[in-house]
């Protein structure tokens, strides 16, 4: 194994942790978006206030690209494990 093996390991690691990540991040942002923005116009200052709409809006997008999310990882652990043979021998 040399370093430009474990190079292409760790960013095919990384772009995978982006690809799963992101839409949970995207959805969690524009929610907390939209609740500082209904604060700011109400002038209502509570911290708690955007906790429960955010979690709640990371469930269903967990729901909606869960079976993506798992196959994007299904197919990433069987690429990582196809490659073992190659780079060993």
């Amino acid at each position: 194994m040399n370093t430009g093996t474990v190079m292409e390991i760790g960013r095919q690691a990384i772009e995978t942790s982006l690809l799963l990540a992101g839409p949970l991040m995207l959805v969690a942002l524009l929610v907390g978006l939209i609740i500082s923005i209904f604060q700011a116009a109400t002038q209502i200052n509570e911290a708690t206030l955007s906790f429960i709409p955010k979690l709640v809006a990371v469930f269903i997008a967990l729901l909606l690209a869960g079976p993506w999310m798992l196959q994007l990882m299904v197919e990433f652990m069987r690429r990582m494990l196809e490659s073992i043979p190659n780079i060993i021998g």
